[in-house]
């Protein structure tokens, strides 16, 4: 098969993905094998080729937004599962006895899984998943429409809930990429007032298409305080603006695996009163599932830019320049 790989000597490289010929991965125990329709692109793969995130293998293929068919199962897995339509998350595995499991927060495992970083993912045209953390999808959807739901989608979807948002809020949404234009929608469905602040023209005309009540440059004040906001871009900057929107009581979620950096701000005007900043940190089968559900009830279409490939290497470049509006995905 092909696969697009990403070595460890390559990080940071301007090409950091080698379209490579590869076995095709056979599942182990509790395993499917997928042939690998489409795989969304996320900003989480920009922080692993770029080596924002450490390196945990020598060699990786990364993806993890994997809309995919079953074509061969492994021990243990129920035999219905052959030939189902599956999605495939960032969340790969957990191990389901730490504390955290137990708890039933298994997004903040101790010994997480995570698709394309710590095993391979869908840049290629099969892949292998644990049969649990497979994720069913309807048959009469496009593949580039289902892939982005599968980690922008759902992140987004949990954002709002760590967030606090409840129907009618206020919300900020905090730039505007593959998240946050999906983000909208579920905040439609909800009767809620959404403004955005995000850079690039491209991303607030899209803002406004999709219906936001107020949109403005990345850092720009809301002409409202807001009941709760959700930050996108990896800027500490833009935490803090966020932050500075809220009335008393309000909530920012952090959407970030890494951010910049985070910078000093004045406790007395913009954390005092009651005031949240919260991390969100991956996701929950839960939400996927939910989040899934929710897509197809209320009809949400992502905006996508498709990529073969083989010109996966285009795609990254295309998400870090912010050249596309909505979703970059990679057809197989």
């Amino acid at each position: 098969m092909r696969a697009a790989v990403l070595h460890s000597d390559a990080i940071k490289s301007a090409s950091p993905l080698k379209i490579e010929d590869w076995p095709v991965p056979e599942p182990g125990t509790g395993e499917v094998q997928l042939r690998v329709e489409a795989c969304g692109v996320c900003r989480t793969d920009l922080h692993i080729t770029m080596g924002e995130l450490k390196p945990l293998r020598d060699e990786v293929v990364p993806g993890h937004q994997i809309v995919g068919r079953v074509t061969k199962t492994g021990a243990g897995v129920a035999a219905e599962m052959m030939g189902r339509r599956v999605g495939v998350c960032w969340l790969g595995g957990v191990d389901g006895t730490c504390l955290l499991c137990r708890k039933k927060m298994e997004n903040l495992c101790d010994h997480p899984v995570f698709t394309g970083y710590s095993v391979n993912g869908g840049y290629a045209e099969y892949a292998v998943a644990r049969a649990d953390f497979c994720v069913s999808l309807p048959e009469d959807a496009a593949a580039e429409e289902l892939a982005p739901l599968l980690c922008a989608g759902i992140i987004g979807f949990r954002s709002l809930r760590v967030a606090g948002v409840e129907r009618g809020d206020r919300v900020g949404l905090f730039g505007f990429g593959a998240s946050a234009h999906l983000t909208i929608d579920v905040l439609k469905a909800w009767g809620c007032e959404t403004y955005v602040a995000t850079r690039g023209e491209s991303h607030r005309r899209l803002a406004r298409e999709l219906g936001a009540e107020w949109v403005g440059d990345a850092l720009d004040k809301p002409p409202v305080p807001l009941d709760c906001a959700v930050t996108f871009a990896p800027s500490g900057d833009m935490v803090i603006a966020a932050l500075a929107s809220l009335r008393k009581g309000g909530v920012v979620a952090i959407n970030a695996i890494h951010l910049d950096r985070m910078p000093q701000f004045d406790y007395d005007s913009l954390l005092w009163g009651e005031r949240q900043l919260r991390s969100v940190a991956n996701l929950t089968r839960d939400d996927a599932r939910e989040f899934v559900k929710l897509a197809r009830e209320i009809g949400i279409r992502p905006k996508t830019t498709l990529f073969p490939l083989v010109e996966v290497n285009r795609a990254l470049e295309a998400v870090w320049r912010e050249t596309i509006d909505g979703a970059a995905v990679v057809v197989c």
